[in-house]
């Protein structure tokens, strides 16, 4: 499974705001030394999302850092990024995984401990388990989870067999980091928390310092990925 090695504990989702492009978002994620980030562009029609990952993606190379593009499994392809994120509306992964094969990331999006053993079966990587709280840089919201519902979802997935990494993500900022981290999930997602942070470089090396700090790197990605026994 290609640039599940390179897979950390945080994940950063490009974002565009009046101080930076989705491009410019990107590099600072790398500059701060996150190596793991998705190009999620949804208003961009797929020519203005290809565009984008060409440029990102030497950047990703030359870091090793794997780049998933959020929905566009056909620009995936084309233009050789590690893989996808799929949402609740986008693709079924299913179908997705017939299209890229075994050699691309498939992550999908979750809400509850349903959606991840589905997710799973249908030959999911990785989840994207939230809302934690709200956020405006998501549309047609699903319902806040918050410590209680990470902690109920991993134990009801856990216990059913599925060792799939849940990170999750909403809204998320540094204090809640440790917290978070306790109810079992894999990692976080980021996108606003750094990009309006007054330094957002520093922000991202500091929440990566706190991501780390006694409790080292979750490093299991490719052996989750063998050990998935519903993913043939």
């Amino acid at each position: 499974m290609r640039g599940l090695s390179n897979m950390g504990t945080l994940q950063f989702i490009s974002h565009q705001n009046e101080r930076f492009s989705y491009i410019d978002s990107i590099k600072i994620a790398l500059d701060g030394g996150c190596r793991w980030v998705q190009l999620r562009m949804k208003d961009s029609d797929d020519d203005t999302v290809k565009a984008t990952a060409l440029e990102v993606l030497p950047l990703c190379r030359k870091l090793g850092a794997t780049l998933i593009i959020d929905d566009r499994v056909e620009v995936v392809k084309e233009v050789g990024a590690d893989g996808v994120h799929l949402g609740k509306n986008d693709m079924p992964v299913a179908e997705a995984r017939k299209i890229l094969g075994s050699n691309f990331i498939i992550g999908g999006t979750a809400n509850t401990a349903q959606d991840v053993l589905d997710l799973w079966q249908a030959g999911a990587d990785y989840i994207g388990c939230g809302p934690f709280r709200f956020t405006q840089t998501k549309k047609n919201l699903s319902p806040i989870l918050g410590l209680d519902g990470y902690r109920n979802i991993v134990q009801s997935v856990r216990k059913a067999g599925c060792e799939l990494p849940i990170v999750a993500i909403g809204g998320i900022k540094y204090e809640d980091i440790p917290d978070i981290m306790d109810t079992g999930v894999n990692g976080i997602a980021l996108s606003s928390s750094i990009l309006n942070a007054e330094e957002p470089v520093e922000e991202m090396k500091r929440i990566l310092v706190q991501m780390t700090d006694g409790r080292g790197q979750v490093t299991g990605y490719r052996e989750h990925r063998g050990n998935n026994q519903k993913n043939a």
